[in-house]
């Protein structure tokens, strides 16, 4: 369909990144970031302790004792306050995230339940939980810098440095709360979501490395040697490790090809690679080459973000719901993706190593399967809302503009179909003559 034939070739001198994939599960998760900011609060209070035991020996030796008397006095005075902010700090912490998983579940509720993905990526909410938490244990291990001894002559450490990085931590945790309150309403507004899926979806599509198509040394591959099997639990594919697999078949004088497209389900034992020419690589050398999750991921899975526009808006216009106007501005943003894809080339994409030969073959969806998952289920769902059809009668014809004169056919099957189906629904020729009447506002 579409394009599938032809090829795709990384542009410029670009080449794999070794750990994207690594960063990118790691953004899916919610432990990392945390995790890191209490081993930060640990190496930050280690080294603010050695300040002070470095301060308060200095003064010892310039036998400053009265500024000793001083510093001490005033870490006195902050005791109280470190106390009381690492007994609230927890509390704090389970007030603001329980109250903030109650709006996200609202908001998956009203959208779609993938948004939650959203809130877990969210760089903001992340780190508002790790700074909480590193305020909270820096704050117990200043607690246990403070000294009994009295005597400025014998004390070896009054924690000052450490009590000033304490309120700065909480100046900083409040900053980052009033942020964090202020994003995660906003995962509860339909604009802002869709506009996050679309910047997502545009930013993958930046990283996917296109250029000319049909290049001759990519038009054909040596004939096939073997297969890889997945070897994995069943999942969803969500991406490969690029770099890895480019560095395998160079080492082996072969071309790989990733037999299913990101984001389809995959079985054990089914293949997942082909080898072309040169030897099979060892299986040891091919651990987990493809990776297979639960759920699908913005890194390489070109399609998820009209999947989950497409979503919202068959939610929005069911009856139980009954909202266009969400339906519309998911088309807005669908509308958006494939103007930035029309001029594109699609099919296989090809990976190369440093010698410039190819090495690697990753299929992606074609035009005519990209206009058809962001349109089809939308277009049959808002046959009865003029404010969607007009919509998308707009948005059609502002692709017909902008798409090459190959890549038109689904677009004007999509209208046809669409007027198609009004005739058969709306009975009364004005009530159709005015729902097909291509509105970028829908009804503006």
């Amino acid at each position: 369909m579409g394009n599938e034939g032809h090829v795709a070739h990384i542009s410029g001198p670009r080449r794999p990144r070794a750990l994207s994939p690594l960063r990118e599960h790691l953004r899916d998760t919610f432990w990392f970031a945390p995790s890191a900011g209490l081993v930060g609060a640990a190496l930050l209070w280690w080294g603010a302790s050695a300040l002070d035991l470095q301060l308060i020996a200095l003064l010892q030796q310039e036998k400053a004792y009265a500024v000793i008397r001083e510093l001490a006095s005033v870490a006195e005075d902050t005791r109280t306050i470190v106390t009381t902010i690492s007994s609230a700090m927890m509390t704090f912490i389970g007030v603001v995230f329980s109250i903030s998983l109650v709006a996200v579940q609202m908001a998956s509720g009203q959208l779609t339940p993938r948004v939650v993905r959203i809130f877990v990526r969210s760089r903001i909410s992340k780190l508002t939980l790790a700074v909480f938490l590193a305020t909270f244990l820096f704050s117990l291990l200043v607690l246990t810098s403070y000294e009994s001894e009295t005597d400025v002559r014998q004390v070896t450490s009054v924690p000052v440095v450490q009590s000033l990085i304490t309120m700065l931590l909480v100046g900083l945790s409040l900053i980052l709360f009033i942020a964090y309150v202020s994003a995660t309403l906003r995962l509860m507004q339909v604009g802002p979501v869709v506009d996050r899926i679309t910047r997502e979806t545009l930013r993958m599509l930046a990283r996917q490395g296109t250029g000319g198509e049909g290049a001759e040394d990519g038009a054909a591959l040596a004939p096939e040697t073997g297969r890889v099997p997945h070897g994995g639990r069943a999942g969803v594919v969500l991406d490969v490790h690029v770099a890895r697999l480019v560095r395998v078949a160079r080492r082996q004088g072969a071309v790989l090809r990733l037999l299913p497209r990101i984001g389809d389900f995959v079985l054990p034992g089914t293949p997942v690679l082909a080898v072309h020419g040169g030897t099979a690589p060892p299986r040891w050398a091919l651990r987990r080459p493809v990776s297979v999750g639960v759920e699908r991921t913005f890194h390489q899975d070109l399609g998820l973000g009209l999947r989950q526009l497409s979503d919202i808006a068959l939610r929005a216009l069911s009856p139980a719901v009954n909202d266009p106007t969400t339906a519309v501005q998911c088309l807005d943003r669908i509308v958006q993706i494939l103007a930035a894809v029309a001029p594109r080339p699609l099919g296989a994409v090809q990976h190369r190593d440093r010698r410039g030969a190819v090495r690697l073959v990753q299929n992606v969806p074609g035009w005519t399967d990209l206009v058809d998952l962001g349109l089809t289920e939308i277009r049959a769902a808002a046959v009865h809302s003029p404010q969607v059809t007009r919509r998308m009668l707009a948005g059609i014809d502002d692709l017909l503009l902008l798409a090459p004169e190959p890549r038109r056919e689904p677009l004007v099957r999509h209208r046809t179909l669409l007027l198609q189906a009004m005739e058969r629904a709306v009975p009364a020729a004005p009530d159709r003559r005015f729902a097909s009447s291509p509105d970028r506002q829908g009804i503006g």
